[in-house]
């Protein structure tokens, strides 16, 4: 079996390479950024359409989140070897969606050490046998031998912080985000920051069934604090503060505003959908026609049940 995997692997990396899937970016000093299609999981893609990171040390590399399977980490690690010859010796997931650490398992077995927040753990128990029955109809034989492994040792704190190689790394839950227990990874020398998915660029944010907006709306403020030089966003490309305000903080303030207001008036949900159907300062991002108004009709639910 094992054999047969390592065949897999090798005829998936001889047919497509790093750079057929993913764009690599330096963003500032050590901190780079892999960046993945804004559209959906497809087979050509592995499952990579988010974003993911590395930082570059005197020590090794550390890795931020892993892709979605053992296919799509090797994808990565070929990314982030086309920049340096150092080892990942570390891998921080920022969230329990497949593409952020179903990888996990690859770089556990050539010596990576895993770490995430205990919260950050317990969605991805939580939904990692669902995320993986989901992706294997589309990624087919590029799923073999992936396993759900997550942080042996997961941190039990909201915070904790890595020093390698003289670069220090925080990787904080500042508040629920797409998934409960989302998390970044702040490098406070750079003021580079990987936000996972807290942020989305280019394309529009999804406010999923378990997505808490008024968390989220909150957890985006609450990284405003930071003021970060530059972010490597959930998805989309590597943009600062104010283009992240734009397309997801002021879109989430929306939501939240005009929905609750139509709650607390008593609007029928499907008269809200169709009022609120055309948000024009957000209509040119990608995917706005397949996701907004799914939005809404969450959000409205989720006012709903807080009355």
């Amino acid at each position: 079996m094992r054999s047969l995997f390592a065949l897999l692997l090798l005829t998936a990396s001889a047919t497509t390479t790093a750079a057929d899937v993913l764009k690599v970016q330096h963003v500032s000093g050590p901190a780079y950024a892999v960046v993945g299609p804004t559209g959906g999981r497809t087979y050509d893609n592995y499952g990579l359409n988010a974003n993911f990171g590395f930082v570059v040390t005197n020590d090794g590399v550390v890795l931020i989140d892993s892709g979605a399977s053992d296919s799509g980490a090797q994808l990565i690690e070929q990314a982030v070897a086309g920049v340096t010859d150092k080892q990942i010796t570390h891998v921080l997931n920022t969230g329990s969606q497949d593409h952020r650490w179903l990888g996990n398992g690859y770089f556990a077995r050539k010596g990576a050490r895993i770490i995430a927040l205990q919260r950050t753990v317990a969605t991805q128990k939580q939904f990692g046998t669902q995320h993986f029955q989901q992706l294997q109809p589309e990624l087919k034989e590029r799923v073999a031998g992936t396993k759900a492994y997550t942080a042996p040792e997961p941190v039990g704190s909201d915070a904790t912080t890595l020093t390698v190689g003289g670069v220090e790394l925080q990787l904080r839950w500042l508040g629920d985000a797409h998934f409960a227990g989302d998390a970044v990874v702040w490098l406070p020398q750079e003021r580079v920051l990987y936000s996972g998915d807290l942020v989305y660029v280019d394309r529009l944010l999804g406010v999923l069934p378990w997505s808490d907006l008024v968390a989220w709306r909150d957890t985006f403020h609450a990284m405003e604090a930071l003021a970060p030089l530059h972010i490597v966003p959930g998805h989309g490309s590597v943009c600062d503060l104010a283009k992240a305000q734009r397309q997801t903080g002021d879109y989430l303030d929306w939501l939240a505003r005009e929905v609750s207001a139509a709650a607390d008036n008593w609007e029928p949900i499907d008269e809200v959908v169709d009022r609120l159907t055309d948000a024009p300062a957000f209509r040119d991002l990608a995917n706005f026609a397949e996701l907004h108004r799914g939005n809404v009709n969450r959000s409205y639910v989720q006012f709903e049940n807080r009355r």
